[in-house]
C-alpha cells in the first residue's frame, strides 16, 4: 500500500489550526469538497451524542479499542464547545477531542497512557484502506485547557501492523525518545499541509514507505513515559493527567489515478 498523508498541522509549534469559527446557522465559507471516493469517513455529525461512540451500531469507530477496559469512549471523547470547523468539515460536522488520564492504560501497557480510535471496518487484515493508493486526511489542534506535556513523546496518528510489532508511520510531537534536534522533513510519506483553511500543498516529495504487514489506523493520543528504555511497560508518568487533542476532518479517500482532495 502506498499512502499519502495529509496533515493539517504546524510541526514546529506542535499545534494545528482548524477553520475560522462561524456561527452555527451559517455554512463554513472555507469548506473544501471531498473529490475522491471515500474509504472511511470519521467526520462527526453535529447532532451525534457522545454515547454513540460506545456501541458498534452507532459509532463510526471501533467501540472496544484502543483504550482502557475500565473506561467507555463516552468518558474519553469530548465535544469542544465553540470549536472551529476544519477545511473538509461543514455545519453538519463537529470536531472531537480524545483525552487521556491516569486511567488510560491499555491492557498491561503500564508505561503508556493511550486512547486511539480505529475506523469501524478497518480490519486488522484485509482492510480496504490497506490496498492501492489511499490518502489519509485529518486536522489537529491542541486544547489550551488540556495541554500536552511536551517533555514526553506523543503519537497522535499512527498505523500499526497487524501483528502489533511496529508502526508503518507515526505523526508525533513532543520530545522524541533518542532523537535530538529537529525532525527531518522528508521521512517516509508524502505530506500535504495547510494552515487554517488554505488549500493543501505538498511539503515533501513522495518517498518510499514500507507498509507491509497491513494493520489499522489509530487517531488519538499515545503518551510515552520518560526515564526508561522499556517504554511499553514502565517509566515515569506524572499523576493527575488531564490532556487532550482535538481532531476534525478525519477520513480516508481512494487516490487511485492520483486523485487527492486539496
Amino acid at each position: 500500500m502506498h499512502t499519502s498523508a495529509l496533515f493539517g498541522f504546524l510541526a514546529a509549534a506542535a499545534t494545528a489550526v482548524l477553520a475560522v469559527p462561524q456561527p452555527d446557522h451559517r455554512p463554513n465559507p472555507h469548506k473544501a469538497a471531498v473529490k475522491c471516493p471515500l474509504i472511511f469517513d470519521g467526520r462527526i455529525k453535529s447532532r451525534t451524542p457522545v454515547t454513540d461512540f460506545d456501541s458498534a451500531s452507532t459509532s463510526l469507530f471501533n467501540p472496544d479499542n484502543v483504550k482502557s477496559s475500565n473506561l467507555k469512549w463516552s468518558q474519553i471523547i469530548k465535544f469542544p464547545e465553540g470549536e472551529k470547523w476544519s477545511r473538509f468539515d461543514n455545519r453538519r460536522h463537529k470536531p472531537l477531542e480524545v483525552t487521556i488520564s491516569d486511567e488510560s492504560v491499555f491492557k498491561t501497557q503500564y508505561g503508556f497512557r493511550r486512547a486511539g480510535l480505529i475506523f469501524a471496518g478497518d480490519t486488522n487484515t484485509g482492510s480496504p484502506a490497506s490496498k492501492g493508493v489511499k490518502t489519509l486526511h485529518f486536522s489537529v489542534r491542541q486544547d489550551s485547557k488540556r495541554p500536552l506535556n511536551l517533555t514526553h513523546e506523543y503519537l497522535n496518528i499512527w498505523h500499526e501492523t497487524s501483528d502489533w510489532s511496529a508502526n508503518q508511520f507515526n505523526f508525533q510531537t513532543g520530545t522524541i525518545n533518542g532523537q535530538e534536534g529537529k525532525l527531518p522533513k522528508n521521512t517516509t510519506l508524502q505530506v500535504y499541509y495547510s494552515k487554517g483553511n488554505e488549500p493543501l500543498r505538498n511539503v515533501t516529495k513522495a518517498v518510499s514507505n514500507n507498509n507491509a504487514g497491513e494493520g489499522q489506523y489509530q487517531f488519538g493520543i499515545l503518551k510515552k513515559p520518560t526515564g526508561t528504555d522499556d517504554v511499553v511497560n514502565k517509566g515515569y508518568q506524572e499523576s493527575w493527567i488531564d490532556e487532550g487533542q482535538i481532531y476534525g476532518g478525519i477520513f480516508i479517500e481512494d487516490s487511485a489515478g492520483g486523485s487527492i482532495s486539496l
